[in-house]
């Protein structure tokens, strides 16, 4: 991979995109897709791509399309689900594997199997309160024709078929429920976003920067931005001028958004959040399992926190994660500081970050509560979803960091925001993705809002809006009114991906 030895002591390019991420790697992609003759250069601080939230240890790895994360599905005060969110996020990763699919189709990244595979995805519930709710979900969600296909049921037996560690050693008498979406996947987003950095290298006018810590952001009086950099090992500073600055450097992006000053980045703050994983080491485990199994998370419990038990493939080999276990640290990032947090701390969202701070204590006695748990704590949560766990088969794993967004009120006060957002500059020449989860699995969509937002004369332009149906062909159209365009475009994707497609009367 192409690596740009060394900077020099002030470059120019179109687009800098910060941080080497899954959501760089996108927007870089669709940029050269979109105008190949863009000059863009990649800074990234750490030695590789994907190192933090997009590495495979660091990230769910499950394709969010809402079939089994329970969160999304919020119950209403009438006891009716609000499947709003669900259906959003469904659409958005279909848009994602569309894009996929197409760099695939072009030779632009390599053979799926590296990234993407079909496995079921489960919600898995006990108790009469949670059942009616996942029976209220099922026939909620059932409505929409982007969860066709979706099995519920409580009958031991069938349970049994499909998730056997979960039902072995269980109370039969225990009343239980599941959904099953047999279109499911599990998504490597390190290797993924390798692959499309490894393409982007190979491309003219890209520059990619490994070891860099962004020092400064300042807008020029010709409305350019001059970022200015410095090597982490020589410690040399450098300048790169650029029209467009994109900060995707995932916990790392708040303090970059400040530092650029920019009005709309005021008042902004984040609430850091770290996960473990108990990794099963015994294979013969490994291989009863096949799913990613989601449950509720518990009560005062942010929603990256959501329990599941989880088959993935990391590195070509087969890998059963429970978990995550929520933690509290000050660092933005897994290679942060544990100064990120208070030097995050500005007059103009001092009071939001302690407005959010007092209204959220009950969050922060949760992560304290759970980084005090003992290992024997930690298998006693995963015997509510594997009941025949031994301790002696599992080890304690540190997963990725993430920074919740805080943003002001509408009284002044602060907001905890458990999504993502963009916050862009008015002129549209900076923008900074902030927040977690679903992020990964719904960057194409992301990005689709970022160059709306910030290249709003070129998304109009002719050559712009054919591009963008070739790489994405539902653009402009709702998969999630369109029953027949999903059945065309799902069918696509899954042939090219090679995943296995379960929906009915496929075209």
């Amino acid at each position: 991979m192409k690596t740009g030895q060394g900077l020099p002591d002030v470059s120019e390019a179109d687009i800098v995109l910060i941080g080497a991420g899954i959501m760089s790697a996108t927007l870089g992609m669709m940029l050269k897709e979109l105008q190949p003759d863009l000059r863009i250069t990649v800074l990234e601080r750490l030695d590789e791509a994907a190192a933090e939230s997009s590495d495979a240890w660091n990230n769910a790895g499950t394709g969010h399309a809402a079939f089994c994360e329970l969160n999304y599905t919020p119950e209403k005060a009438d006891g009716t689900i609000d499947t709003s969110k669900a259906v959003s996020i469904a659409e958005s990763f279909e848009i994602s594997r569309q894009f996929w699919a197409y760099l695939i189709q072009e030779d632009h990244i390599k053979i799926p199997e590296n990234f993407i595979r079909s496995i079921p995805h489960m919600s898995f519930v006990w108790g009469d309160a949670n059942v009616e709710f996942l029976r209220k979900r099922h026939a909620a969600l059932t409505k929409c024709h982007l969860f066709e296909g979706m099995e519920y049921t409580e009958d031991c037996e069938q349970l049994k078929s499909w998730i056997p560690l979960v039902m072995e050693g269980r109370d039969l008498l225990e009343k239980v429920a599941a959904t099953r979406m047999d279109l499911g996947t599990d998504v490597n987003f390190g290797a993924l976003t390798r692959c499309m950095f490894e393409q982007l290298s190979k491309m003219d006018g890209v520059q990619l920067h490994f070891g860099y810590d962004v020092r400064k952001l300042k807008q020029r009086p010709d409305n350019r931005w001059s970022v200015r950099v410095r090597h982490r090992e020589t410690r040399v500073k450098h300048k790169v001028r650029a029209n467009f600055v994109f900060i995707g450097a995932g916990g790392g992006a708040l303090p970059l958004l400040l530092k650029s000053g920019i009005p709309e980045g005021k008042g902004f703050g984040g609430f850091p959040v770290s996960g473990q994983w108990l990794k099963c080491t015994n294979p013969d485990v490994v291989e009863q399992h096949h799913a990613k199994v989601y449950g509720k998370a518990s009560v005062g419990s942010p929603p990256m926190s959501v329990p599941h038990l989880d088959t993935r493939f990391i590195n070509g080999k087969r890998e059963l994660l429970f978990g995550p276990y929520a933690g509290f640290t000050t660092k933005f990032l897994k290679n942060g500081s544990f100064f990120d947090l208070p030097l995050s701390l500005k007059v103009n969202n001092l009071h939001p970050m302690l407005s959010a701070g007092v209204k959220n204590m009950p969050l922060t006695q949760y992560l304290i509560n759970q980084v005090r748990q003992s290992p024997d704590e930690r298998v006693e949560a995963l015997r509510q979803y594997y009941p025949e766990a031994r301790g002696e088969d599992w080890k304690l794993e540190v997963a990725g960091q993430r920074v919740q967004v805080i943003k002001k009120g509408p009284k002044g006060g602060g907001v905890l925001e458990f999504g993502t957002e963009i916050v862009a500059g008015a002129d549209g020449s900076l923008a900074a993705l902030l927040g977690a989860s679903p992020g990964a699995s719904t960057a194409v969509s992301i990005m689709i809002s970022l160059l709306d937002r910030c290249f709003p004369q070129k998304m109009q332009s002719e050559a712009w809006q054919k591009k963008l149906k070739e790489m994405i062909p539902s653009y402009g159209e709702s998969l999630a009114q369109d029953a027949e365009l999903l059945r065309k475009v799902r069918s696509w994707t899954s042939e090219v991906l090679g995943l296995q497609n379960t929906v009915k009367n496929e075209v």
